[in-house]
C-alpha cells in the first residue's frame, strides 16, 4: 500500500521543487566529530545531500525516504561522484530501525516525535545523532505552518534525553534577529 503523501513529495521532487544540495548546517559545520568508519543512515533523506557527504566522509551509508522520486535524484548524484550508498524507499516512520546498528544517523528537516526512541536504540554505543529541523518560535516564514512539524522551546533537548548532549544550538528570538542561526534548532548527541 502506497503512503498518502508519497505522490505529493514525488511530484516536488520531480518539480525541482524541494531540492537541498548542501547538508544541514549541524553536519556540514561539525564534520570533525564524525567517525574515521562505520555506517550512517540519513532518515527521511529527500535528495540525499546529508547522505552524500556521510559517503564522501568515508561512512558505509544508507538513506531512506518516502519519495522514490527523491531516492532516484540521490541514486544518480551518488553515481556522479563515485558514492557507494544504500537507499530505501519506505515510510521512514512505519519502517523499524534495527537496533545498535548505526555509528551516525542524520536528520534533517523532518520531524515525528515518536521516532526518537527508535532513533536513539538504532545507534550503537558511542554512535552521534545529528538532528536539526524547524523551531515554532521564529522571525521568518521558511518551514512548514503546521504546528505538529516544529519544535517547542528547547523540546529537541527533551526528545533526546539520554543521549549526551554534544552541541545544542537554538537562538530563538533573542538578540540580532539578522545574524546566526534563526528558526531552527540543531543537536549533536551520543549514545552512551
Amino acid at each position: 500500500m502506497t503512503h498518502p503523501d508519497a505522490e505529493k513529495w514525488n511530484t516536488r521532487y520531480r518539480n525541482g521543487d524541494h531540492d537541498r544540495s548542501i547538508p544541514a548546517l549541524v553536519l556540514s559545520e561539525y564534520p570533525q566529530l564524525l567517525p574515521r568508519e562505520g555506517t550512517a543512515l540519513d532518515l527521511a533523506c529527500g535528495t540525499g545531500a546529508n547522505a552524500l557527504f556521510l559517503a564522501h566522509h568515508g561512512l558505509e551509508t544508507s538513506a531512506w525516504d518516502l519519495s522514490a522520486e527523491a531516492i532516484s535524484l540521490l541514486l544518480t548524484r551518488a553515481k556522479e561522484n563515485h558514492l557507494a550508498i544504500t537507499t530505501r524507499v519506505c515510510d521512514v516512520t512505519q519502517t523499524p530501525i534495527p537496533a545498535s546498528t548505526f555509528d551516525v544517523i542524520t536528520v534533517s528537516y523532518f520531524l515525528d516525535r515518536a521516532l526518537f526512541p527508535a532513533l536513539i536504540n538504532a545507534l550503537k554505543t558511542g554512535g552521534l545523532l545529528y538532528y536539526q529541523t524547524w523551531l515554532r518560535e521564529r522571525i521568518g516564514t521558511r518551514g512548514p505552518r503546521n504546528e505538529n512539524f516544529l519544535l517547542g522551546v528547547n523540546e529537541l533537548l527533551h526528545l533526546c534525553q539520554g543521549l549526551r548532549i554534544i552541541l545544542y544550538r537554538e537562538e530563538g528570538l533573542i538578540g540580532d534577529p539578522g545574524r546566526g542561526l534563526r528558526d531552527e534548532a540543531m543537536l549533536i548527541g551520543q549514545r552512551g
